[in-house]
């Protein structure tokens, strides 16, 4: 079982390095069929590791297309030299005590998008299309049960135990994307609001089981434990740097920085830096300074506006993130956002299934076209596919914080009781309130 465990293999994941090496604008085209066989490679190969080793390194060092133009460094001061000029430092202040039913708001509902996208991570457009017209669930608006037909068991190969609403049990189950919410508690109580990337990295090994990890958080686990200090947990044979890992860590710093994007923003990059590169990185940045935004502004451009303004202007992200704002004002209805989306972007591929780009898309989608409406926002994401789980559980932080706690429709929030499970040391099970009442405690 454990030799099974594909992240712990390198080098059958040489076809997502790859991809990586060629969306950061590398001239690879003739390493690519030599990738994809070293990744068909049996676990019993005995030359995979060093095969995969040597591809890695030339990865590596190819050379950089001449017309490849973005600018996209890793550093906090090489980000932080490429933002927009124009962009919000700091916010309108707003006092601890209007803000204790946004920050209820934020935590429900990032749980409440979670559970919404949990049972169906995974599942492909048609899949999830034949689930939800079968239960008379389409579009998506209520919680999905697995209490179906057998019929419909059948046709959907419907998985059984995956946190259906009808089996949490009173409890929102154990999430990565509610995870590492409760870390960003735990880290910033432990080591303060000047922890470092090294700080994250000792917060993993003290109190994150390693297989509660998941792609590029599991590769700089391992790193972490064979002695690589951060950055080169992140970059050391990690084909998922710029995965939606860190983009889904993003959320605490942004609550703990209300009307301060630029901070939030900082933080969010010493946790990502530890495990993500590039936009990888940028991810978190992005949604920590939105949440930071969203905690003192009703203006949902504002809010998406506050998150570019601490990413590099000419990154490959913000260019996408600007297509979908631009798609929303020239009036591009939400279907048809959702298949330019997916004509950029494979959902059949792990690497464009799961990329911080195309779920960041699906996210400013959820945030436009849904209008502030809770429910609309969480289930168009969700139903737009991709990592249902994750973008579920960001739209709804952000709307959540905006609108707080007590515009949350009870439909979202009676099933887990105000309980939450994690795998965190210390805190198994926790309520809900008593965490937002503890993130205002640590706001300055």
């Amino acid at each position: 079982m454990l030799k099974g465990q594909a992240w712990l293999h390198y080098f059958k994941d040489m076809h997502h390095d790859w991809r990586h090496a060629e969306d950061e604008g590398k001239d690879v085209a003739d390493l690519k069929e030599e990738c994809e066989r070293i990744a068909n490679l049996d676990l019993d190969d005995v030359d995979a590791p060093s095969l995969a080793t040597e591809m890695g390194r030339r990865l590596a060092q190819a050379p950089v297309k001449s017309d490849f133009h973005f600018e996209e460094p890793s550093d906090l001061a090489g980000i932080q030299a490429l933002r927009p000029s124009n962009r919000p430092v700091v916010l309108k202040p707003t006092s601890k005590e209007a803000l204790r039913d946004r920050m209820q708001g934020a935590w429900l509902g990032r749980i409440a998008g979670c559970l919404l996208g949990k049972p169906i991570e995974g599942y492909h457009s048609p899949r999830l299309t034949t689930l939800l017209k079968g239960t008379d669930n389409y579009p998506l608006s209520r919680y999905i049960s697995s209490d179906i037909s057998e019929e419909l068991k059948n046709e959907i190969n419907l998985w059984k135990d995956a946190a259906w609403i009808n089996q949490i049990d009173g409890k929102a189950p154990v999430d990565d994307d509610t995870n590492y919410t409760v870390l960003g508690l735990k880290i910033i109580e432990r080591y303060g609001k000047d922890f470092t990337p090294d700080d994250v990295g000792e917060a993993w090994l003290s109190w994150v089981p390693a297989f509660s990890t998941c792609t590029a958080e599991r590769v700089a686990y391992k790193n972490l434990c064979n002695g690589l200090l951060p950055p080169n947990s992140a970059t050391y044979q990690n084909p998922f740097r710029e995965w939606i890992g860190a983009q889904i860590r993003a959320d605490f710093f942004g609550y703990v920085n209300p009307g301060n994007p630029a901070l939030a923003a900082d933080m969010a990059w010493r946790d990502a830096s530890i495990s993500h590169v590039k936009n990888g990185i940028y991810g978190e940045m992005f949604v920590a300074a939105m949440l930071a935004a969203a905690a003192v502004s009703d203006d949902m451009i504002e809010v998406i506006e506050a998150g570019l303004g601490e990413i590099p202007q000419n990154c490959r992200l913000t260019e996408k993130i600007k297509l979908v704002l631009r798609w929303f004002e020239e009036g591009v209805s939400a279907e048809d956002v959702v298949k330019n989306i997916h004509a950029m972007y494979d959902e059949r591929t792990g690497h464009d299934w799961c990329h911080t780009i195309s779920n960041a898309m699906v996210v400013v989608f959820g945030l436009l076209y849904g209008e502030k409406d809770f429910s609309k926002s969480i289930c168009i994401a969700v139903q737009a596919c991709f990592d249902t789980d994750c973008n579920g559980a960001t739209v709804g932080s952000i709307v959540g914080m905006m609108i707080g706690a007590k515009k949350i429709p009870a439909q979202w929030t009676e099933p887990f009781n105000n309980l939450l499970l994690t795998t965190i040391e210390g805190y198994n099970l926790v309520e809900i309130t008593k965490l937002a009442d503890r993130t205002l405690e640590l706001i300055d």
